[in-house]
């Protein structure tokens, strides 16, 4: 026991002096010629204030994980994913392109108190690789047929022109469009170089209606007969050409992933949400009515979406009292999950959303001894196309398989759109040529690069579907624009925007888009499609 009780006291002792030690220290000093030394004691009082010091701390730190640990806390041993999107928003925008990023700039726009509208934009590729967006050939042109998408390009023309300050007609009333403060301005590297569309006999009368409807809605547009056009671009070979158009404002290109990038950063700044992820499947109510006709119509009201996390089993139920589908190329996938296109045929429900996507390459070639600066967009009958890219020889080409199976090669199928592969072949038996023919020096250049894109593409009429579903009143659509979906978002943004949070359009009248065409089986055709 007294042995015990030794080896207790050694274990103890040192514990003890550390709380109690005493620090002497002595200083030697001469004063007056006589040794005077000076002792000073320490009781050790700082070391036991800092041991009881971290003895607390350790102990808050215990009565908060005691605390968190009970029930009705928000401990979890699980870590929250900072990256899952609200419970809740407002308005919910599937796709996260151009148009999507755009509508959600125009709510947040529109709103009247800051904050009032929560937005939250869902898009399942956040590299935009495979964005139909940045893969186009950023083209815009007021050179359509129907005058609400000759309406469109004028406006958003105008929006891009004035991209970082809008302009207004008092210095009190000017409005900031996309600019951002402490932010660089931003440079759509727009060139204005315009659009040139050649016609063979076949279609100059078509070229010739198309000019009347585009003047008359506003748009600076000149007819050229082959003999002005060879002097105007001494490079084209005019052989087959009957006829041609040429714009004289507002046509060109510019950069789409700039323009993207533009109202994505701009509707942040303004409080709209970013989510990466995937809506896979929404929650929704049901009632039946029975028409005059007696058919009964199941109409659904969307109260949730999930949305599925990337690479990840996780998810989050998101409540919202209103989607807007502008899912682009995939926005009849995801219609399919509310039912829409299954029900009995010739029925409402049976109906789906003409909307699917179609391949397009686009091909960079290098040709020293190509035309010049001023070298327009041009679009031959064939149905290739060309323009300058950069300053250095360099021109970016290609062909819509569509529009050159009408015109030359009926037998032509559209390429597969399982995969953004490109097939080179295309390049080489139906471009080239072509290109070649109308501008001779082509014929000799050397493809660089290439990349393939998805039209969002309106199998009924290529033109857009905007607005609500019959059967489905809180979706909204912006799709199917058949490849000038770029070019419009500014302004088919706006237009959403309004109709969503003002009940009906208020500057451009779109409602000839609606769903209700496709039902009553009233296409608007667009002969310009490129």
């Amino acid at each position: 026991m007294s042995a015990m009780w030794r080896r207790l006291q050694v274990k103890v002792g040192p514990a003890r002096g550390l709380l109690t030690s005493t620090q002497v220290t002595r200083r030697s000093t001469w004063l007056n010629g006589q040794l005077s030394l000076c002792q000073s004691f320490s009781t050790g009082t700082s070391l036991r204030n800092d041991f009881f010091k971290d003895l607390e701390t350790h102990m808050e730190a215990m009565r908060k994980k005691a605390v968190d640990a009970l029930p009705g806390s928000s401990w979890t041993p699980l870590e929250i994913n900072p990256n899952l999107p609200p419970e809740r928003a407002d308005i919910v925008i599937v796709g996260g392109g151009v148009m999507g990023w755009s509508i959600a700039y125009w709510l947040k726009q529109k709103e009247m108190v800051r904050g009032g509208v929560r937005v939250l934009v869902v898009e399942k590729d956040p590299t935009y690789s495979q964005a139909s967006t940045v893969l186009s050939a950023g083209g815009i042109r007021q050179q359509f047929s129907l005058p609400e998408n000759i309406h469109l390009s004028l406006a958003s023309a105008d929006f891009m022109r004035n991209i970082n300050t809008a302009n207004c007609h008092t210095a009190e009333s000017r409005q900031e469009h996309l600019g951002v403060l402490n932010e660089d301005p931003i440079d759509l590297q727009f060139n204005h170089s315009g659009y040139l569309f050649l016609a063979s006999e076949a279609v100059a009368h078509i070229m010739e209606e198309n000019y009347s409807t585009q003047r008359y809605a506003g748009a600076k547009v000149s007819l050229l007969s082959p003999t002005q056009l060879k002097e105007k671009f001494p490079w084209v070979n005019t052989e087959g050409v009957v006829l041609a158009s040429y714009g004289l404002e507002n046509e060109g290109w510019f950069d789409p992933w700039t323009l993207l990038n533009a109202f994505k950063r701009k509707a942040i700044s303004m409080g709209a949400i970013q989510c990466c992820g995937e809506v896979t499947e929404f929650k929704y109510t049901t009632n039946v009515m029975t028409t005059t006709d007696g058919e009964k119509l199941d109409l659904r009201r969307i109260k949730s979406v999930k949305v599925q996390m990337p690479n990840s089993l996780e998810y989050q139920p998101v409540e919202c009292a209103i989607v807007v589908n502008a899912a682009g190329a995939f926005s009849g996938k995801l219609t399919e999950m509310l039912g829409i296109g299954f029900g009995p045929k010739q029925s409402i429900a049976g109906i789906p959303l003409p909307v699917e996507p179609r391949k397009r390459y686009v091909y960079v070639v290098h040709c020293p001894d190509g035309p010049g600066l001023d070298t327009p967009f041009l679009i031959d009958y064939s149905g290739v196309y060309v323009r300058r890219e950069g300053l250095g020889g360099n021109y970016i080409t290609g062909a819509s398989p569509e529009e050159f199976a009408l015109v030359v090669c009926p037998q032509a199928a559209e390429p597969d759109v399982s995969n953004l592969e490109v097939d080179h072949s295309f390049f080489e038996e139906n471009v080239w040529p072509h290109l070649a023919f109308r501008v001779p020096a082509f014929e000799k250049l050397k493809v660089t690069s290439a990349w393939a894109g998805f039209y969002d593409y309106n199998t009924f009429d290529q033109n857009a579907i905007i607005g609500t579903h019959p059967l489905i009143n809180n979706m909204y659509f912006a799709t199917g624009f058949s490849g000038h979906g770029l070019q419009h978002s500014p302004a088919v943004g706006r237009a959403v925007a309004e109709l969503i949070l003002d009940g009906n359009y208020k500057t451009l009248d779109l409602s000839c888009f609606s769903f209700n065409r496709i039902l009553t089986q009233e296409p608007k055709l667009e002969r310009n499609i490129v």
